[in-house]
């Protein structure tokens, strides 16, 4: 718990994503940072008090610390500007079924969305004919009450549904008594969060790490840099405006680690940032027709020294109990690659690939997509690492 507990310092939040091809995304980051893990430790951190972590719209919908949560009181309160149509509108759309289902969670919480439908089935039935997410009425009052920071989650079950209970019963008593800061100290706050985490990084990528406009971090930034907190620095190759430094940030004499990175690993949030870092354009292919896609459906960045060397689609076949790298490629992006032979690549990546399937609970891995054609520039090499690692 304490190496996982030092994951969350430094990244200070974990992305939740319901994508669960390989690893659910808020799993990965401690596994990329100190290997297999134990993942009952993020359970018990999200799901037993006192809590070490809990849920709410920070980088999207996300863990964090109990003290960051009580940083983003201004945005609960701004939802109408903050959240999109399916939650700013439920006061208007369902404003008798808000008390409804706020007693009940007082009542009976932690309840799950499902739970709370089947007292509203009658009246509103679930429907299955729109595209995205299909909503019940139950599920959109909640994910209100969610965002505005009535209830949040007091942990999750085993089909990851959340488990709706009152914030004021899942919160540590200490942050509970804690004041909550004004806009400006909490927007002060979260920047520093998100430049320590950064180490170097832009405006730009400071304020998307948890989703707050330019104009309301600059001048942030502007206090952090008085305070010393932040300095501006020079970055080879960055063109995309002024660089901070946070004043914790390591200087490493070499970068030696290796790390296989979830597409929603904080370390790839702004993928500008990555761009301009690694000389990587790195996007998600998930919604991208099979036909077009470049790298895969579910591509990992692995991290190499200074380099994010190589691009592999990974998938988890549970039931085959394998681990499925249904490609492989050298990535475009670095001008000066860390492995220059194809040997000092794969041979790291077949070990990361062997301690990612160890961790997952998976007894092989099998190099090829789901015909065994051996796909990208890398996959004939790897799958002979991977069978003499």
């Amino acid at each position: 718990m304490r190496q996982f507990q030092q994951v969350v310092d430094r990244v200070g939040v974990l992305q939740i994503d319901s994508v669960n091809v390989l690893a659910r995304a808020h799993l990965m980051p401690a596994f990329s940072r100190i290997g297999a893990y134990d993942t009952a430790l993020l359970d018990r951190a999200a799901g037993q008090a006192p809590r070490r972590l809990v849920e709410t719209w920070a980088h999207e919908a996300s863990f964090v610390p109990p003290e960051t949560y009580r940083l983003l009181g201004w945005r609960q309160r701004d939802y109408q500007r903050q959240a999109w149509g399916a939650i700013s509108e439920v006061p208007l759309k369902h404003s008798p079924l808000v008390d409804d289902i706020r007693a009940i969670i007082a009542d009976r919480g932690p309840v799950t969305a499902r739970q709370v439908q089947e007292d509203f089935e009658a009246e509103h039935p679930t429907t299955r004919g729109e595209w995205g997410w299909n909503w019940t009425v139950a599920k959109r009052v909640l994910e209100f009450l969610f965002f505005t920071g009535e209830v949040t989650s007091a942990g999750r079950n085993g089909a990851f549904e959340r488990r709706y209970d009152l914030t004021s019963r899942v919160l540590p008593p200490q942050v509970l008594a804690t004041p909550e800061p004004s806009r400006e100290d909490a927007i002060r706050a979260l920047t520093e969060i998100s430049a320590r985490a950064h180490g170097i990084g832009t405006l730009r990528s400071i304020a998307d790490y948890f989703r707050i406009k330019l104009d309301q971090v600059a001048p942030a930034v502007a206090d952090l840099a008085e305070q010393g907190v932040l300095r501006e620095v020079a970055v080879d190759g960055w063109n995309q405006g002024t660089v901070w430094r946070h004043r914790d940030a390591d200087l490493p004499r070499r970068a030696s680690g290796r790390a296989l990175l979830s597409p929603f690993d904080p370390l790839v949030f702004e993928r500008r940032r990555v761009e301009a870092l690694f000389g990587l354009r790195y996007r998600i292919e998930i919604y991208v027709p099979e036909a077009q896609r470049v790298w895969g459906y579910y591509v990992l960045p692995f991290l190499l020294g200074e380099s994010l060397a190589a691009l592999v689609d990974l998938k988890a076949d549970r039931k085959a109990g394998v681990l499925r790298v249904h490609a492989a490629h050298r990535s475009p992006g670095p001008d000066t690659p860390v492995a220059s032979r194809t040997a000092e690549l794969v041979e790291p990546l077949a070990a990361e690939l062997h301690e990612l399937a160890g961790w997952l609970g998976l007894e092989e891995i099998v190099v090829g997509d789901r015909s065994g054609l051996l796909r990208g520039d890398l996959a004939v090499d790897l799958a002979h690492a991977v069978k003499a690692a």
